[in-house]
């Protein structure tokens, strides 16, 4: 995800943001939304069932309870182990999974899926930190995350809305970028509309037409004047969703009405003021475009005053669970293989995929457990590789690798020595696992 700001002048000395690991609550039994916790100064992480969810730190241990009747009281324990965190069962009644394979013991990396009793956790490591550090949402709202990237985005969105700096939202479909418009018009305190137009679905010919109005006679089929979707939005705020599909001639009629803020109707002679504010969107490469000469650069430039890049859904697991949230009624169960199968699915249609499924479910379910039944095919089927003996072979060897890079400081040829392998392949190995020697040394 990017964020672009103002250009910062060349003799800014501004400190990059720090980094730390975070441990998230992606999606839980008991309580909804998630939970983030900086692991800053944070060697272990005791999970189990607790009356709420908590969090407290006593040393460099931090212990996490979770209102989860399927977790047991002292479940699982993370450990550091120099640039790496590993996972240990407690003796658990039922275990955890890490993407979706049963374990009692993981080396657990960036972005892996963790999941004990009904609760999925998301380890990511070196990441932005957050000055607010812990966070913990429970109360559905359309700008919530938990990406500490993503938060500080929304959080200049919120300060930037009440103002009539235009807004430019990047993102593949169905990310979200019209909630985001939604958000940004609740946000203005301006009394009119939110206006949303998709640039993509104007009729070819009539483009001008619909935006900016006609008057009666002004083309044939124009039997009565017409004000037009800006008109309209004056006062309220103007959605113009895949503002990459706008036709160049219409490109420049708009950038016309954003410069002078006044609006002339196909066929008028008059042109009428306008009370504009305007959220733009695209799911397409408008740099491209416009080195491409598809797309304006001075209109880019009057529409880009504050722009917003979204990750897609595949990228956004961590706020999987605030998504559930604004999403199912609030006394929705999910059986642990439904949740499972949420995370192992790529959604490639993104937020608007999961909407449309969650609904199907829902419905399907007719007020019971929400079963892998209840959801299509695809996504029921879409499970991480089942464990086996192959599988355990290979987090043993995870593991071992692991132990080795701290023991010789990353030193490749010295670990293929020890195991009696050529260097070439223990490096096949590092590379299949993830696993970056320069991090040991």
């Amino acid at each position: 995800m990017t964020l672009k700001t103002l250009t910062q002048p060349a003799d800014d000395t501004t400190a990059p943001p720090a980094l730390a690991d975070h441990l998230y609550l992606a999606c839980g039994a008991g309580a909804p939304g998630g939970a983030r916790w900086s692991l800053t100064g944070v060697d272990a992480i005791e999970i189990g069932r607790g009356a709420a969810r908590a969090a407290k730190k006593t040393g460099t241990t931090l212990r996490i309870d979770c209102p989860d009747p399927w977790m047991s009281s002292r479940h699982l324990r993370f450990e550091r182990e120099v640039a790496h965190w590993v996972a240990i069962d407690l003796g658990s009644r039922n275990g955890f999974l890490v993407g979706g394979a049963r374990t009692s013991r993981a080396v657990v990396l960036d972005h892996d899926v963790v999941e004990a009793g009904r609760t999925f956790f998301v380890l990511r490591t070196h990441e932005p930190a957050l000055p607010a550090g812990d966070t913990d949402i429970t109360a559905p709202r359309e700008l919530a995350t938990l990406d500490p990237v993503l938060a500080r985005a929304y959080d200049e969105l919120v300060r930037v809305a009440p103002s009539n700096v235009p807004v430019l939202v990047a993102g593949p479909t169905g990310a979200g970028k019209e909630r985001v418009a939604r958000a940004v018009h609740a946000a203005s305190g301006r009394r009119g509309a939110l206006v949303p137009v998709n640039c993509g679905a104007l009729p070819a010919g009539l483009v001008e037409s619909e935006l900016f109005g006609h008057k009666k006679g002004a083309f044939s089929g124009a039997i009565a004047d017409h004000a037009g979707l800006v008109a309209a939005s004056s006062g309220g705020t103007l959605f113009l969703d895949e503002i990459g599909d706008l036709p160049l001639p219409a490109q420049a009629a708009l950038l016309r009405v954003l410069e002078e803020r006044e609006v002339r109707a196909v066929g008028a002679t008059a042109a009428v003021a306008v009370d504009l504010r305007i959220v733009a969107a695209s799911h397409r490469d408008l740099d491209a475009m416009i080195a491409d000469g598809r797309f304006r650069e001075d209109l880019y430039a009057r529409l880009a005053g504050f722009e917003l890049a979204l990750p897609p859904l595949a990228e956004r697991k961590i706020d999987l669970g605030l998504m559930l949230a604004t999403l199912l009624p609030p006394s929705t169960v999910l059986a642990a293989a439904t949740t499972r199968a949420l995370f192992a699915y790529a959604w490639p249609r993104n937020i608007r995929e999961l909407a449309r499924v969650t609904e199907r479910a829902v419905a399907l379910a007719a007020g019971g457990e929400l079963l892998p039944a209840h959801l299509p095919d695809e996504i029921a089927q879409a499970t991480w590789p089942a464990r086996t003996a192959a599988g355990a072979e290979s987090d043993d060897r995870k593991i071992e690798l692991v132990r080795l890079l701290e023991k010789h400081r990353g030193n490749v040829s010295k670990i293929a020595a020890e195991m009696g392998r050529v260097r070439q392949q223990v490096q096949r190995w590092l590379k299949r696992y993830g696993l970056d020697p320069e991090r040991y040394r």
